[in-house]
């Protein structure tokens, strides 16, 4: 395999890892944020106060897409060994984007619960800090495998 092309395989492999981590993040964010919007509709139809703190379950999946980035900027050093980061990149990138999603479908359901019943935040916020777990320890082993590449 020529240098050039196993230089574009290991970019590639970055960007993968950082375009799928996003597109988790934004799946995740667009469903909590579907779900906060319906729960504020019913808390305005009731004369309830909507709870602002919705906001919180609907941004948490976002942070998946920082860890995308994070492990692109690290591959991207270690680009020339092509097909090892273009397989690392697209299977940490879907292991992390998942997280996202269903981080996300957990935000979707917190949002309904917190609205209904005011209570159960911290409850809520640890049920998504364990999905979250899932992306940061993906993170966490493929720096550690990209750094055992060419060592």
């Amino acid at each position: 395999m020529s240098p050039e092309l196993s230089q574009a395989m290991g970019i590639a492999g970055a960007v993968a890892c950082l375009a799928l981590s996003a597109i988790g993040s934004a799946f995740g964010t667009g469903a909590a944020a579907a779900s906060a919007v319906g729960a504020w509709k019913k808390c305005y139809a009731q004369n309830k106060a909507a709870p602002f703190l919705l906001l919180s379950f609907v941004g948490a999946p976002i942070t998946q897409t920082l860890y995308g980035m994070i492990l692109m900027f690290v591959m991207f050093g270690k680009a020339s060994a092509g097909p090892a980061m273009l397989v690392i990149g697209i299977f940490a990138g879907l292991a992390i984007g998942f997280s996202a999603l269903f981080q996300g479908r957990a935000g979707a359901a917190a949002c309904d619960a917190q609205a209904e019943t005011g209570q159960g935040l911290t409850n809520y916020l640890a049920a998504l800090g364990i999905v979250e777990t899932t992306a940061i320890f993906t993170m966490v082993f493929a720096l550690i495998a990209v750094g055992k590449i060419g060592a």
